[in-house]
């Protein structure tokens, strides 16, 4: 930014709720006016009066003119109030402060710069203080595994609270409603506050489901207000009313009842319920066990027992919890809809859930015995659901992305539940440590709803609507290592034009429909990811939101290549020597690995091997398998090229050999480790420059010395590590002559084994799959596809001599441009859409 400008400021609407406290409600109102460092003319004061009477609005008129003074007819409680004043708000940013609260000169400033900064923060909890600034408030948030938000170091003087408890930025489970700020949009997109509560975890609600749905919200020490700890409620209520911890215990309820998964909420409701009649007798000093038999008959006594109110109070607040239940219900459904975050990701924010929250000797007692009963400590750390879906046949021969994803699979296993779902007919899995099944596009409905993390491939994401529906809250993971619309252009070439034309539109849409739904994507290689890169670009996605959450865009696209096993290869029983007649064991043996495609260039390598054998005659070459596995990939004619010319060369059966069927993916191996050498061969065209051979792996993990085409990242890798020979395209006698020096020259082959050992390490499939790893284990929605995202500061509208100019300076381009004809035109498009906007 050059120096001197300024970067543009949101409006923020800091909202007010008065109730029979007038004197400070005018107090606050005056030191947000007259103390903030932020500018006055994006500064917006909204008091709403909660039918506190004529005294209390009179005076707050008279005392602070300029104010939105919104009237209730009702005391609709601090949500309530608050949601009122948010409906009346015009800013971008809502800030809320309790009126017996005042504000640090840089309140505003410290939070709006967090929210700029940090596209995927949702609300700003301000460190508060008591009014000499002495003792803690609000520094963290905690919340008991039974629903009951607290303020951890509240009332703690703040030189004794540890400096990295206060003193440094820190993401929150929820903010305190006495000083915080939010997003206009995401409060409005999830409702406000719930107006059950009334009062008290109002914002705890607020703040766990932001967390659920993927939002953070985040502890600004620089954003500081000062608050008289319960200086308005002291003044309309005494806490042995009871009042104060009956709205306490029901919150409680409803809020954990409204946010915790299927799973806990089975186990921790039951107990939360018989711990709240146990804390509330236990507040009250009654003596539960007055009306038991066993304790023997004495005179018969039908007084009534007297129960002080604080332990009413409990008793109360579950009998109305039942009474919300219905309706309780309703937004439970909305928010585990919604939700993308497990209850085992927000235990860090929770910071101590087993905390009993009251030092009362029977409590505690009751509170440690429900605590083993119902197994609470492991309540929240159930596992994260993971789907991984493949287009592709997972059966004992696998290609490419079955064996890719069987493997994210694999590895995602150890620290989650996981399903592997393909979507193709062909499915004979071998045995798993997780769950593989198939599925047709209906069968999806199901697993989809099951998981919280979908990683797919390929063309799965148009099988699941589900996942495109405007209200789909699941996290998606698109596999983009296969760019299937370039293969297209060479694999389609014998396609009839109208029919290649409507299949590559096809495969693009498709991957657009991925581009602009996915909140992760992986691909294969820094060249993948400059081109997915481009594509999203292209798109919209890198968009201005995105690029502030993080300019490296790594948390978006990461490198993931295909992997190879951790452990070396091991005989488990007979290769291609004991298999394939015409082999012996002294010959020199080239192995194609994988399936022989259009873009794949076996012709040349035909020809190399024909001018070869004429100086080595033990020189032979194997293709792997021909027939690809999965029964929907057609048979490309570029293999019956190959065969044929073999044919005619007279190669075939002597020099080269055609395995027919792919050899099991758990047998490959053995394969592998009769071979000398690896070679892949292709054309020169945009399919190679982004292609990842994904069976060159297996050289690496075999030490096969590599031959291969210039062209793609693999070629790179060989030249760089000195792990084989790098040919150019078509080149017969180049290629010849490469397949010669692997094969028989032992000094060259043994280095390249040697260096092979630390590449192989690399791509080792845990190593592979680290980044994705990762992201599983906090996944979040993309910062652009989260709920209720907007934008926080906009243009001023132009006005005056600034619009003048503007029209002046249209005019003059438009006659430039066209003449008058032109300048007619305009001018009549613009009336045009004046009268339809005044129209509506």
């Amino acid at each position: 930014m050059p120096e001197g400008a300024t970067q543009p400021r949101p409006v923020v609407s800091v909202i007010i709720v008065n109730y029979r406290g007038a004197e400070d409600t005018v107090a606050c109102l005056r030191a947000l006016r007259e103390q903030l460092a932020y500018p006055a003319d994006r500064l917006e004061l909204i008091c709403v009066d909660n039918a506190s009477g004529d005294a209390d609005v009179r005076r707050i008129k008279e005392a602070a003119p300029g104010v939105t003074l919104v009237e209730s007819q009702e005391n609709l409680g601090f949500a309530g109030g608050c949601n009122l004043g948010a409906r009346h708000a015009n800013g971008t940013v809502l800030a809320f402060l309790n009126n017996d609260a005042r504000p640090d000169p840089d309140w505003v400033d410290a939070a709006v710069a967090t929210l700029r900064a940090e596209p995927t923060v949702a609300a700003v909890a301000s460190k508060v203080l008591d009014l000499d600034a002495r003792q803690a408030d609000f520094v963290d948030g905690g919340l008991t595994w039974f629903g009951m938000g607290y303020k951890r170091h509240a009332g703690t003087d703040i030189a004794d609270v540890p400096a990295e408890e206060h003193k440094l930025a820190k993401d929150v489970l929820f903010a305190t409603g006495s000083a915080m700020f939010v997003r206009a949009g995401v409060f409005a997109e999830l409702g406000g506050f719930d107006e059950r509560f009334f009062m008290f975890y109002e914002d705890v609600d607020l703040g766990w489901r932001l967390n659920l749905r993927g939002w953070r919200v985040r502890y600004v020490p620089e954003s500081i207000a000062y608050h008289r700890h319960h200086g308005t409620m002291a003044e309309v209520d005494a806490p042995e009313t009871g009042r104060e911890t009956f709205l306490l215990e029901r919150n409680a309820l409803a809020a954990m009842y409204k946010n915790l998964s299927d799973e806990t909420l089975a186990r921790a409701l039951p107990a939360a319920l018989a711990l709240t009649v146990r804390r509330a007798t236990a507040r009250g000093d009654l003596d539960a066990g007055q009306l038991d038999l066993q304790r023997g008959v004495g005179p018969i006594e039908t007084d009534p027992v007297p129960v002080p109110r604080p332990a009413l109070a409990g008793i109360l607040a579950v009998d109305q919890f039942v009474e919300l239940l219905p309706s309780l219900a309703e937004s439970r459904a909305t928010e585990q809809a919604a939700r993308v975050r497990t209850d085992a990701d927000l235990i860090p924010l929770l910071r101590k859930a087993l905390e009993p929250a009251y030092p009362l000797p029977r409590y505690l007692r009751g509170h440690e015995i429900l605590v083993e009963a119902f197994g609470i400590e492991r309540a929240f750390g159930s596992r994260r659901k993971v789907l991984v879906i493949t287009g592709d046949a997972i059966t004992a021969r696998m290609a490419g992305p079955a064996i890719r994803a069987w493997n994210i699979a694999s590895v995602l296993s150890a620290e989650h539940e996981v399903r592997l779902v393909t979507v193709n007919p062909l499915a004979d899995p071998p045995p798993a440590p997780f769950s593989v099944s198939a599925a047709r596009k209906r069968d999806l409905v199901e697993p989809v709803a099951w998981a919280d993390i979908v990683i797919l491939q390929g063309h799965v994401l148009e099988m699941a609507p589900a996942l495109h529906a405007e209200q789909a809250h699941k996290i998606v993971v698109c596999d983009l290592y296969d760019p299937m619309h370039l293969e297209l252009l060479e694999q389609s070439k014998d396609t009839p034009d109208d029919r290649r034309t409507a299949d590559l539109a096809g495969v693009t849409r498709v991957l657009d429909a991925q581009l602009q739904r996915g909140d992760f994507f992986l691909c294969a290689s820094d060249r993948q990811r400059h081109f997915w890169l481009g594509h999203l670009a292209a798109l919209g996605r890198l968009s201005p939101r995105l690029y502030d959450a993080d300019p490296t865009t790594d948390s978006l696209l990461s490198v993931v290549p295909f992997g190879l096993q951790a452990q070396p290869p091991e005989r488990t029983g007979p290769g291609l020597r004991a298999t394939l007649d015409g082999i012996a064991e002294s010959d020199h043996v080239v192995l194609w690995a994988g399936g022989v495609y259009s873009w794949f260039d076996p012709l040349t390598l035909i020809r190399a091997v024909d001018q070869l054998r004429e100086r080595r005659a033990d020189v032979r070459l194997v293709f792997l398998g021909m027939r690809h596995p999965n029964p929907e990939v057609s048979e490309m004619d570029i293999g019956v090229q190959t065969i044929r010319l073999s044919d005619s060369l007279g190669l075939t059966g002597k020099h080269v050999f055609f395995n027919e069927e792919w050899v099991p993916y758990a047998e490959r191996q053995n394969w592998l480790l009769d071979a000398n050498c690896g070679v892949t061969t292709h054309y020169s065209h945009v399919e190679t420059t982004f292609a990842f051979r994904t069976r060159v792996l297996d050289y690496l993990w075999a030490g096969l010395p590599i031959v291969t085409t210039d062209g793609d990242s693999f070629a790179d890798l060989v030249r760089a590590e000195r792990l084989g020979v790098v040919v150019p395209a078509q080149d017969a006698g180049a290629l010849a002559d490469a397949l010669e020096r692997c094969l028989y020259d032992t000094e060259f082959a043994d280095g390249c084994r040697e260096r092979m050992a630390a590449v192989a390490q690399r791509y080792a499939w845990p190593r592979a799959l680290a980044p994705l790893v990762e992201f599983c284990r906090d996944p979040r929605p993309a910062a652009d596809r989260l709920p209720g995202s907007a934008d926080l500061t906009e243009s001023d509208p132009l006005r005056g001599k600034e619009l003048l100019r503007r029209d002046l300076a249209l005019v003059r381009e438009y006659l430039t441009d066209g003449g008058p004809r032109e300048l007619a035109r305009r001018a009549g498009g613009r009336v045009r859409r004046l009268v339809r906007s005044r129209g509506r």
